[in-house]
């Protein structure tokens, strides 16, 4: 089976390495184009292109797939494979050759571009993913298969998406294995359960204090990566890198900066959250007491 491999991201690069190692017939990568990335703006070319040119794959960056169908039907590929590719695929694509997708929740829950960041936001113990056919709706395609993970409270995005991504390599070839052999069965997704996530923005990163300590938390472990969750102190823009609810209660109005000895401890609205590590503007990421040795508060309060 020869096939077309579609995505970018971390997710799609461990899918697409772990076809490599189990010796599938990939044929071509498309994924997304170099982006402006650090604070030069230089272009960066993401690191799948890589991963695929070591094999000796041939990858496609298209702007826009329905310009590019032609193409396509010169390709000799059996079957598409998407996993975080970041674009919904046209009709037109998706009419030529069957296409399947990896997607990181259990689905009909989660659909959308936000599905691990969302699960970590909410608070969710288990998620999950799902084997399911391409369709042109969003995440809408009848499920092959589907398995629960755990998500522990240690975990934020990244450990997340390395258990979710490595579960989906599983799947993905069960269900490939099963469509080869003609005994691929799928069952449709139940609608009225569907829930929908929304892209992130960086002001989504903002950490809000008059919330309560454990959602604050969740926000820290869903955007550890990009855009990571912050705060101003001052003039000063505070990146928080992983953080907890301290056990610990007062009387101090919210955003109050409690400790900045051992400890750097702030006021939430029914706790005490304290940051492990974090950055300040222009400096290095580091450890909570490294930070403490280091800074100098000109506020002892969050800018809310």
């Amino acid at each position: 089976m020869k096939i077309l491999f579609f995505g970018t991201p971390r997710f799609a690069e461990i899918i697409l390495q772990g076809l490599f190692d189990n010796n599938f017939d990939v044929v071509g990568v498309v994924c997304q184009n170099d982006k402006p990335a650090g604070r030069g703006n230089k272009m960066k070319t993401p690191h799948i292109v890589e991963i695929a040119r070591e094999k000796g794959v041939p990858v496609y960056q298209f702007e826009k797939i329905r310009e590019h169908i032609e193409d396509f039907k010169a390709m000799d590929y059996d079957l598409a494979v998407t996993a975080s590719y970041g674009k919904i695929l046209p009709k037109s694509f998706l009419d030529l050759k069957p296409c399947i997708n990896v997607h990181p929740s259990m689905l009909p829950k989660y659909r959308g571009a936000t599905p691990i960041q969302s699960a970590l936001l909410n608070g969710d113990t288990m998620t999950g993913v799902s084997i399911m056919k391409t369709e042109v709706g969003m995440d809408d395609g009848d499920i092959f298969v589907q398995k629960e993970v755990e998500i522990l409270p240690e975990d934020d995005y990244v450990s997340l998406l390395d258990k979710l991504a490595k579960v989906g390599l599983d799947l993905l070839i069960e269900t490939l294995h099963k469509i080869e052999n003609g005994n691929a069965i799928r069952t449709p997704q139940d609608d009225s359960k569907a829930t929908f996530v929304k892209l992130i923005q960086k002001e989504d990163a903002l950490l809000d204090f008059s919330m309560s300590a454990q959602s604050l938390v969740n926000k820290v472990r869903a955007f550890c990566e990009n855009p990571v969750a912050f705060f101003h102190l001052g003039e000063d823009r505070i990146k928080v890198y992983k953080a907890k609810v301290a056990n610990m209660s007062t009387d101090a109005p919210v955003g109050q900066i409690i400790s900045t000895k051992k400890h750097f401890q702030i006021q939430a609205a029914d706790g005490v959250f304290e940051i492990l590590k974090c950055q300040a503007s222009g400096g290095k990421v580091m450890d909570a007491s490294s930070f403490l040795n280091g800074y100098r508060f000109k506020t002892m309060a969050v800018s809310l």
